[in-house]
């Protein structure tokens, strides 16, 4: 449904005046998603993965490469075609606060895609809002309030009702638990699988949580510094990485099961942060903090090559990943 091709972003390094420095968001990126899959993103915050969701809806045109749903670019789409596009293609955002109009009533924030979109009388569309609300479970006279009446779970599913109101087929959800209480967050994401099955959606699903992602998505794709490190079937992801910095992610993530297989092995991570995406290390990004960098990760960018089916990597020594 859903394809990337080679997309690079680059924004200025000062924001509002040109410069000769630009942060890399993304580099040479390349993904596809099948209809009806849940592509989960995965990667630590700067590592590009909103960037890449607002690129894939062309919220932010990329600097080059391409973007096709269902075989048509959208890149060379003019405004019109690309607004007529854009009902097959939502987004629910991260925050549940800031993404909804505090001064407008529920009825009119889920008013507006059919006004905008379609031309349906005032009746009609006032008979689709409860609708909508009873689909993300929500009562009907949720419509008649405002959004600071609603806790940030409540937000959340009134943010997914509006990105359903035009039946779309894809949907970018952008870290749309991050905000939300663990409990309140399972729920939202069992309510993104219900309606998965029920409207027959393909997702894009950007998370920092490995186990949210896990749970949701059949392939996983992990970002670093504006690059795809690695991406491939879940359980082959999380059960047999073949890239140090998903070993590193999967480390990250507390085990309350009482296994010890990750936690019995050393690391030897380097200290500090990501290096930053103004001036990206050469070679593999992640070689200044990688326990297997050797001179030739300097030198030579990896490539995304398969080493299993469907499992890619871009780390020139995948082999030596099981010894970490």
């Amino acid at each position: 449904m859903l394809e990337l091709r080679r997309l690079v972003k680059n924004y200025p390094a000062q924001a509002g005046f040109w410069s000769a420095d630009q942060i890399s968001a993304l580099d040479d990126v390349s993904l596809h998603i099948e209809a009806g899959q849940t592509l989960g993103l995965v990667g630590e915050s700067g590592s590009g993965k909103s960037t890449l969701g607002r690129c894939a809806l062309l919220l932010e045109r990329p600097t080059s490469g391409d973007v096709l749903f269902e075989g048509t670019s959208l890149v060379s789409l003019g405004t019109g075609q690309l607004r007529r596009m854009r009902r097959q293609m939502q987004v629910v955002f991260q925050d549940p606060y800031g993404s909804l109009n505090p001064r407008m009533r529920v009825e009119k924030i889920l008013a507006e895609p059919f006004q905008i979109h379609e031309q349906l009388s005032r009746r009609e569309i006032s008979s689709k809002v409860p609708e909508l609300l009873a689909t993300v479970g929500l009562p009907a006279d949720a419509a008649k309030r405002y959004p600071h009446e609603f806790s940030g779970g409540q937000r959340q599913r009134i943010g997914i009702a509006r990105a359903l109101a035009l039946r779309p087929k894809f949907i970018v959800a952008d870290e749309p638990v991050s905000a939300l209480d663990v409990s309140v967050g399972a729920q939202i994401v069992n309510l993104l699988a219900d309606l998965q099955q029920q409207f027959g959606l393909t997702y894009l699903f950007i998370s920092h949580s490995l186990p949210v992602v896990r749970h949701i998505s059949a392939r996983v794709a992990v970002m670093y510094l504006g690059r795809l490190c690695e991406i491939g079937p879940t359980e082959a992801i999380f059960d047999r990485p073949l890239h140090p910095y998903t070993v590193l992610l999967r480390r990250s993530t507390p085990d309350l099961s009482g296994s010890a297989n990750l936690k019995s092995k050393i690391f030897n991570l380097q200290s500090g942060e990501a290096p930053s995406a103004v001036r990206p290390p050469s070679g593999c990004r992640f070689r200044t903090r990688c326990p297997l960098a050797q001179p030739r990760c300097a030198e030579e960018t990896p490539p995304l090559r398969e080493l299993e089916p469907g499992h890619l990597t871009a780390c020139h020594y995948a082999d030596q990943v099981g010894v970490l």
